[in-house]
């Protein structure tokens, strides 16, 4: 985050070779950063408390071969922020027609955390839309994700705060930065100093706007009546495509959950003594095995329909 000139309000985060962008699609506003010009394209999507900021320290190495796009999903970050639908079923069918707004055909679908019934979503509906799926430190409801809302049986709260309709903004605002860093980052994370200052100030730039925390309530309560249904479209289309799992602070859960929702093989890699927020506590790590991932892909072609 930086300031205006004279001045103290927080403009957008950015940093060299990236280009930010906003299309209005699906009654929204997204707003989403480029890089890099060539190569098979990987689309990056965040999950929670995060933006596209998320993945800012991979953007450079994936870029140098591969056409990168990170968007900020809808409720999230400098995407619109009005009242409306934030569920994950239309978060999806944003990334649809982003994807189509671009041009882009299959993309290497690349997501983590909370977004994992959106990106889900999207590879079920829209199997065009997708060359690979990896999922980072994501978990799926149906399959045991919902029980992290559960505080009596080591849960966490703040998932209630954030799926209670209106309590976000009740008890969050003007204490947004210390939400993040005391109880947001600050137990996941295992890498010291990775979750910098500016990463905060920029993080908390994106929460503090009027309904800064719209899209992640709207996806945490889909998270806690969805499961049914993610069970139901999993055993009717099952994912065909390649899948990669990356865990980290949450263990083997990542894999597990996706071994169960996707029709062959799940290429696993285990990032030791990182937290959940892989991708800003370890960069590197996650870059090499999507760079190494999806040149395998690439190299074998598209999954026969």
């Amino acid at each position: 985050m930086t300031t205006t000139p004279g001045g103290t309000t927080p403009v957008p985060a950015t940093l060299p070779g990236v280009t930010h962008h906003t299309a209005d699609l699906n009654g929204t506003r997204l707003h989403y950063v480029t890089a890099g010009d060539d190569g098979s394209p990987i689309l990056l999507v965040h999950g929670f408390p995060e933006t596209w900021w998320a993945f800012h320290r991979l953007l450079p190495g994936l870029a140098a071969s591969h056409r990168v796009i990170a968007v900020d999903l809808r409720g999230f970050g400098d995407s619109s922020h009005a009242p409306g639908d934030y569920g994950s079923p239309v978060a999806a069918a944003d990334l649809h027609q982003l994807v189509r707004h671009l041009g882009l055909g299959p993309v290497h679908l690349t997501g983590q955390d909370i977004s994992g019934a959106t990106v889900f979503r999207l590879a079920t509906a829209h199997p065009e839309d997708v060359l690979s799926l990896t999922a980072i430190e994501m978990g799926l409801a149906g399959y045991g994700l919902e029980a992290l809302a559960d505080v009596t049986h080591g849960g966490a709260w703040p998932i209630g705060v954030l799926a209670a309709p209106g309590v976000p903004e009740l008890l969050l605002t003007g204490r947004e930065h210390e939400f993040l860093s005391r109880y947001a980052f600050g137990p996941l994370t295992a890498v010291p100093g990775s979750i910098t200052g500016p990463d905060l100030a920029e993080f908390t730039r994106a929460y503090a706007q009027p309904g800064g925390f719209r899209g992640a309530s709207g996806l945490y309560r889909s998270m806690l009546t969805e499961g049914a249904e993610l069970q139901q479209l999993a055993g009717s289309a099952p994912l065909r495509v390649p899948v990669q799992a990356i865990g980290a602070g949450g263990g083997q859960f990542t894999l597990a959950t996706w071994s169960q929702v996707t029709a062959g093989d799940v290429t696993s890699v285990q990032l030791d003594g990182v937290g959940h927020y892989a991708a800003l506590e370890a960069p590197d790590q996650v870059a090499d095995a999507l760079l190494s991932f999806t040149a395998a892909v690439d190299a074998d072609g598209p999954v026969p329909a």
